[in-house]
This record gives structure tokens, sequence and C-alpha cells, in this order.
């Protein structure tokens, strides 16, 4: 039987963010080996048995996917050419912060568990890649790279790539395919990079918080991590809570921990909230009365929801959910790579029907935006599409009385406000 009660977390070992240095300077590997021990080389018995303990752990991804991380190891591991790992911290999730915070005040932590996965898989190269336009994750993670140069060189080799600021270049095929020299643009899969990646090598792909928690269990092991957390959804997770609250920033929580409590530890709301936008841009429209829903799949679930990248956004009730929704997907229509219609032309069109309906739009308009979310949903050449078209439908359930008033050409007061959600430039550049 599932459980959804979260346990509570286990303080006797340091979580993700404990340790931090005050200043904001990034942890000194000195401060870090306080902690944790240098990751064994290749072959040795810790990295032989380190799938296993991952396994047994239940670590999953925290990108957002949430994929089991000892089976996409394993998967890699019985490659036939030897692999490669790439840190994935390009972070494109416009209101997520917890890559950027470990990079930049965390980095030997991340580094650490690429090291570890590398020596599990039997690789003997390392991509950490962050946005380009991150300066601050980009000086954390050279600091730490030109620190072990000097005190703890490694046989693995272990570079940086800097990606440009897009939203689907984060995406793995995309990554792997501007590691290889082309654009930061998703491409045809299969082969899926476990298969066939950097330089044509089984390439584990993986996301920098997921490689921290990775970290932490090969040094305090599978039952110390799974006091925290669920019996199927195991751990501590890093949350990025903004909106209407008094202290918008990132924590850390076990997972399944009730909503209403993750909004306390960022200082409460600020103001009667109607809804939240839980996962990110890439997430969905929750109703303000769901508060004391745990954070996780299971929880979310109901909703229509997941954790995704562990982004919540509390929406104040004096806001227009329809207009905030119209603005994301506008964003997404920007974001489009251009490679398949659905995106190109799709994304054009519900951007522009979600633009007048946040207006006060038409009798017609809400069955037109349903139609051609039905005709692009699954069916660009990624996932990009989908996420505008979940993002939409969760909309129109959520704010179904204002939907009522906007339909009908009457836009609520809301629509007008200073918006709650921040929308980031796009970039042209693709390398």
């Amino acid at each position: 039987m599932t459980t959804t009660t979260a346990r509570r977390p286990v303080r006797s070992r340091p979580g993700l963010l404990e340790g931090l240095n005050a200043d904001r300077s990034p942890v000194t590997l000195a401060a870090h080996r306080q902690r944790y021990p240098r990751p064994p080389t290749p072959g040795t018995t810790a990295s032989n048995q380190l799938i296993d303990v991952v396994d047994r752990a239940g670590l999953q991804g925290r990108g957002g996917a949430g994929f089991p991380t000892g089976r996409k190891m394993r998967s890699v591991a019985e490659g036939k050419r030897r692999p490669v790992v790439v840190a994935n911290g390009t972070e494109g999730e416009p209101a997520s912060g917890k890559d950027r915070v470990l990079l930049a005040y965390a980095p030997h932590l991340v580094v650490d568990g690429a090291l570890w996965a590398a020596a599990a898989v039997g690789a003997d190269r390392v991509v950490i890649c962050l946005d380009r336009a991150d300066t601050t994750a980009l000086a954390g993670v050279r600091f730490a790279l030109a620190e072990r140069a000097a005190r703890e060189q490694t046989a693995i080799d272990v570079q940086v790539c800097t990606t440009p600021p897009r939203y689907v270049a984060g995406e793995e095929t995309a990554l792997v395919h501007f590691i290889n020299g082309g654009p930061a643009k998703p491409t045809a899969a299969p082969p899926r990079p476990y298969q066939r990646g950097v330089d044509g090598r089984p390439t584990l792909v993986q996301n920098v918080e997921t490689l921290a928690h990775l970290a932490q269990i090969a040094t305090w092991g599978a039952e110390w991590f799974r006091q925290a957390g669920t019996a199927d959804e195991p751990g501590t997770a890093l949350f990025s809570v903004s909106g209407a609250v008094a202290r918008p920033g990132v924590i850390e929580a076990a997972i399944a921990t009730p909503t209403s409590d993750l909004l306390a530890m960022a200082g409460g709301p600020t103001a009667p909230l109607q809804a939240m936008l839980v996962g990110g841009f890439f997430g969905t429209w929750v109703p303000g009365h769901a508060l004391e829903v745990p954070y996780s799949r299971a929880g979310l679930a109901p909703f229509g929801a997941g954790p995704g990248a562990g982004v919540i956004i509390a929406l104040p009730a004096h806001a227009c959910g329809l207009a905030e929704t119209a603005r994301i997907i506008a964003w997404y229509a920007a974001e489009s790579a251009g490679q398949c219609g659905p995106c190109v032309f799709g994304l054009a069109d519900l951007a522009s029907g979600a633009a007048r309906l946040g207006r006060g739009g038409g009798p017609g308009d809400v069955d037109q935006l349903r139609r051609w979310a039905e005709q692009i949903d699954g069916r660009g050449g990624c996932r990009h599409p989908d996420g505008a078209v979940r993002l939409l439908r969760s909309a129109i359930t959520v704010f179904a009385a204002d939907l009522a008033d906007h339909s009908r050409g009457a836009a609520c007061a809301g629509a007008s406000a200073p918006p709650t959600v921040p929308i980031p430039a796009s970039s042209t550049a693709w390398r």
C-alpha cells in the first residue's frame, strides 16, 4: 500500500544546504571534507556496490521527470563503450533556483556526486553543464575545480560546459547535442543518451541535485536516506518557493511535507491564496485550498499535478490566474526550438488565444483553446508543447469562476494588475 505521510527528516547528518557560508562564498574543499569522504576511483568495492545502494535508497531524479536513478545508472554501466557522466545544472525552469544554489555555494557536493556516479558506471569523463548567463553558479564551479586541481587530482576528466539560456537546452538530448557541437535543441530519440550520447558513448545525464543526494547516499547509506520522505518517495528535496510569500527562496524538506509547511518555511503567505503553481512553468495550477496536500507525486496526483522541479508559486487572491497563464504560455511560444509544427504554430496559437482570454475574450475562446490543446498534446518533437497544454488545462479548471466572466468579455480586476509570476526574456542563441 502506498504511504503519503512524510517521515521526520533526520537531522543527525547534514542536509544539502547545511554548512553554507554566511558570506555567500562557496564552501571550501577543506570544510567539505570534514563531512564527506573523497570519492573512490572506478573498480573499488565502494564504487562497484554504489548502484545497488542507490537502488535500495530509492533515489529518484530531482530534475522533474523523477526517473529512478539506480535504474538509469545501471543502463549506462551495461553499455559496450566507456560511459560519460553529464551533471545537468542548466536549470531552464525560470521559477527554480535550487540547482543554482548548489552550484554556487556547495559545488564540491555536486562534484563529489558526479565523481561517485562516474566511478560507479565506469566513466572516465564528467561534464558539468550550466547556463552561461548564471555567472554566480559558474564562479562556484570553477572555484571548486581549481581547488581540486591543486589539492585532489583525479583520473576522471572533469570539464565545464556553458549552455545558451534556453529552456529546452536542458532537455537531455539537447544537452548531449550541444556538447557534441550542435545547437542546444532536442533531437529525435531513440537512441537515448544512455544508449549513445556524448561522442557516441553511453551517457548518464543527471540533475545536479540528484548527484548531491547521491553523494550523501554514498556516504551514509540507503537506510539513512530512507529515514525521510515516504516508502515510495524517499528522501528530502530542495524546493523553490516564490510568489506571495514573505521570504521567497530555496528550502529543503522531506518529500511529502504538507504544502502549507513548505510555505511556512518561506515565511508564510503574505495574502490569501487562490491557487499555487506547482512543479514550475512546466507544472500545474492547483487550488489554494490544497494547502494540506503532501508535496509528492502521490499527494499531488489527484489534482493532475506532480512535484516537477520542486517549484511552488503562491498566487494571491487579487491576481488573475488567466492573465498569469497567458504570460507563461507566451513565454513557452518564445522558447520553441522551431523544429515541429505543434511547437512553432500550435504554441503561437495557444499564446494568442490565451492572451485574448486573459484580457477578456469571447464565448468561443475557451472551446477553441481546448480544441487546439487536443491537437497539440503529445504530437510535438519533444515534450515542450505538452507543458503548455497541461498548464492551460489546469488554468481552465482552477480558474473556472474567472473564466466565466472573461469568456463574456469582462476581464477581472486582476487582469491589469502587475504580474505575480516573473517572466524572463527569451534568448535567441542556440550555441
